[in-house]
């Protein structure tokens, strides 16, 4: 198994096993799923109890997973959770004790290198495909919104489908006025929402309440997933530990790079009228200095 910092999650092994599990393997695996990781946080009597299966069906479950007992797949929970919850004081500190003789740069260089690799490693083609697909279906009206700090990875998502295509909708920060947007959103339709660890709570409230409306929801998180990835059709899970007391948005930023891309190629008759339509508009405001 592989240590909680690297790519792999618990909820990574159960999926990938899910197939070969027996049907009561099967009714366990989902409920740890359903509410992870804190659904496998209790006894192994309580695992149990909720799963509406036997304690030996939990132990033999956990041991065809790969962990050596029940306690070692509770650890590795532990470890997770710990992981999403840390705040950028107790990440800063873990991140300086074992804090390579390397200059900054390099630890950097190396960190994006490596979760740029992981993090392909672990998207699949059609699913990127797949939400391509979605953004640039001109029958749906997309909307995004991201939180505290992935607000600005919204606004610069925004920023470039406002000229790829029409429909875009920037949702705004306040939570208080998210009603107001939801109001308007029609089955169909696309939210794409960033949300990484210290998952805010809204987030996931917005998600449900606009899934429930028959929106399709694009997630761009992190490897542990938020809560908001039980409610999404197309999901964006990326590495973002960073030797530093803040998490890196560098691959998350790449994904959203090629997704534009992805996108304008698609509808490029669109997308390069509306390009025209915009330079004469910068021209007749001179927003832009021109070329002598």
């Amino acid at each position: 198994m592989t240590s909680s910092e690297g790519t792999v999650t618990v909820s990574d092994v159960i999926n990938a096993h899910f197939s070969v599990l027996t049907r009561a393997e099967k009714q366990l695996a989902a409920t740890l799923l359903d509410n992870y990781p804190v659904s496998g946080l209790g006894s192994i009597t309580t695992v149990a109890e909720n799963a509406g299966v036997s304690t030996p069906t939990v132990a033999r479950m956990v041991q065809k997973l790969g962990f050596r007992g029940f306690p070692d797949f509770q650890q590795r929970l532990h470890q997770e959770l710990e992981a999403t919850i840390s705040n950028p004081i107790s990440k800063h500190d873990r991140w300086a004790a074992n804090a390579p003789g390397a200059h900054i740069l390099n630890r950097f260089a190396d960190t994006t290198i490596n979760n740029l690799r992981a993090s392909l490693a672990q998207l699949e083609t059609a699913e990127f495909d797949g939400a391509a697909a979605m953004i640039a279906d001109r029958k749906r009206n997309i909307y995004l919104v991201g939180g505290r700090i992935t607000g600005a990875l919204a606004d610069y998502f925004f920023t470039h489908l406002q000229v790829i295509r029409s429909g875009v909708t920037r949702i705004a920060a306040n939570s208080s006025s998210w009603p107001h947007y939801v109001l308007d959103m029609r089955k169909g339709d696309v939210l794409i929402l960033f949300d990484i660890r210290r998952y805010e709570q809204e987030m996931e409230t917005l998600a449900r309440i606009a899934r429930d409306r028959g929106v399709e929801i694009i997630l761009f998180t992190d490897q542990w997933g938020s809560p908001v990835a039980k409610s999404a059709r197309r999901v964006f899970r990326i590495q973002i530990e960073a030797p530093s007391a803040w998490d890196s948005s560098v691959i998350i930023l790449f994904a959203v790079e090629a997704l534009i891309e992805a996108v304008q190629s698609s509808i490029w008759d669109e997308t390069r009228d509306r390009m025209k339509t915009l330079e004469n508009l910068f021209d007749s405001t001179r927003l832009f200095r021109r070329p002598l």
